[in-house]
C-alpha cells in the first residue's frame, strides 16, 4: 500500500513550500527555505511592508493551523540590505511580523553555518544580519564541525519609561516599566499581579499578558526614535525569582497575540539588560542568567553603552543554543477553504 504512494504527485497548482524546523530553548522556529515568493524593496523594513501588503496569506498558512499552531513562530531569509550583509530576515508569528527576534537568531545563525548555506570556517564564525530593528552580529560557537552555541549582540537597547502606573480591568493598578530590546516591552513584576511563572500558569499568564499589553498600549504612546514602524509596545513580560538558585531571575513573555514564549526572549532579555544597567543593578559585562517558562536558559550581559536618538542606551550580548528538529514540505491546495489557515486556544 505504501509503495504505490510514490506514484503521487502534487498537483502543479498547488503551492509547495519547504521549511527546516528547529527549536531554541523549547520555542518553535521555522525557517523557510524554498517556495516563498522573492520579496523586493532597498530596505528590510520596506520587505517587511510587502510581506504585510501581499503575503500575509501565506503567512497566515504556514503559522496557524493545520501547519502551525497558535504560539508558532518562523522566519525567511531575504539578501542582506547592506554591503557588508551576510543576509536579511524577516519574521513570522501568529499575529503579523516582528521588528527582530533573539531566539531567532540564534536559530537561523545555527540553520546558516551548520547546513552550509552560509559558509564561514573556524570555531568562531560571525554572521552580519540586517533586521527590521537594524543590524545584528551573530557568532557561532562550533565545537566538532556543529554549532553548539549562538552569542549575538543586538540593536542598541534603552528604557522607555521607569515606574509606570496602569489600571488593569478586572486586576487594578499594575506597576510596570517599559525597555527596548529591539521590541518595546512592559515589564512587570509576576508576583505583584499573583502569577507563578510555570506552565501551570500558561492561561493565566496569557490572559493577563493580554489585558496587561492593550491597557498600557491605550495610555502610553510608544515612540521609536527613528522609525515609526518599531513604534509598538510588542508584549509583557512577567519577571520573578528563578527557580534555580544559581540563575538571576525567570521571566514569561506574552507577545503578538497572546503567544507565550517557551525560551527566555532574546529581545526581552536584551531590554532587561537595558533595564538593569539603567537601575545600577550590574555594570559592564557582567553576565546574568534567564530561566524561561520551561526552566531553560538565556544568558545576557551589557557589553558596551552608546546613544540613540535622545536615549542613553546598551549594546546587550544575548547567548543560547537551539536544536533542529524537523524538515518540511508544505503544501496549499487551492481549492482547500482552510487553505489560509484558522487559530483556536
Amino acid at each position: 500500500m505504501l509503495t504505490r504512494m510514490r506514484d503521487w504527485h502534487v498537483p502543479d497548482d498547488w503551492f509547495k513550500i519547504t521549511t527546516l524546523d528547529l527549536h531554541t530553548g523549547g520555542e518553535p522556529f521555522r525557517v523557510i527555505t524554498g517556495g516563498w515568493p522573492e520579496l523586493k524593496g532597498e530596505t528590510i523594513l520596506a520587505r517587511r511592508q510587502e510581506m504585510i501588503d501581499h503575503w500575509d496569506d501565506l503567512r497566515t498558512a504556514l503559522m496557524w493551523e493545520p501547519r502551525g499552531h497558535a504560539d508558532m513562530y518562523g522566519c525567511i531569509f531575504t539578501e542582506p540590505v547592506t554591503p557588508d550583509g551576510d543576509l536579511g530576515v524577516l519574521f513570522l508569528h501568529n499575529e503579523g511580523f516582528s521588528t527582530m527576534c533573539g531566539h531567532g537568531i540564534i536559530g537561523l545563525t545555527k540553520v546558516a553555518l551548520d547546513t552550509g548555506m552560509i559558509d564561514k570556517p573556524g570555531d568562531a564564525p560571525v554572521l552580519k544580519i540586517d533586521t527590521p530593528a537594524g543590524r545584528v552580529v551573530a557568532t557561532g560557537h562550533r565545537e566538532n564541525g556543529r554549532i553548539t552555541t549562538v552569542s549575538f549582540h543586538n540593536v542598541p537597547s534603552f528604557v522607555f519609561a521607569l515606574d509606570q502606573e496602569v489600571e488593569v480591568p478586572g486586576l487594578g493598578s499594575v506597576r510596570y516599566d517599559v525597555s527596548y530590546g529591539g521590541g518595546f516591552y512592559a515589564f512587570v513584576q509576576a508576583e505583584s499581579v499573583g502569577l507563578g511563572l510555570t506552565a501551570a500558569d500558561f492561561r493565566q499568564l496569557i490572559d493577563l499578558g493580554r489585558r496587561i499589553k492593550h491597557a498600557v498600549m491605550a495610555s502610553l504612546p510608544i515612540e521609536h526614535p527613528f522609525e515609526p514602524d518599531l513604534g509598538f509596545l510588542y508584549g509583557t513580560i512577567f519577571v520573578g525569582a528563578a527557580h534555580d538558585p544559581a540563575h538571576h531571575s525567570r521571566n514569561v513573555c506574552i507577545f503578538a497575540d497572546g503567544e507565550v514564549d517557551r525560551s527566555p526572549t532574546g529581545t526581552g532579555v536584551s531590554a532587561r539588560a537595558a533595564l538593569h544597567f539603567a537601575k545600577g543593578e550590574i555594570g559592564l559585562n557582567e553576565p546574568f542568567v534567564v530561566e524561561s517558562i520551561l526552566g531553560r536558559t538565556f544568558t545576557g550581559e551589557v557589553v558596551a553603552t552608546t546613544e540613540f536618538g535622545p536615549h542613553t542606551a546598551v549594546i546587550p550580548q544575548v547567548s543560547g543554543t537551539a536544536h533542529i528538529c524537523g524538515l518540511n514540505q508544505l503544501l496549499i491546495d487551492p481549492d482547500d477553504p482552510l487553505r489560509h489557515g484558522f487559530l483556536l486556544r
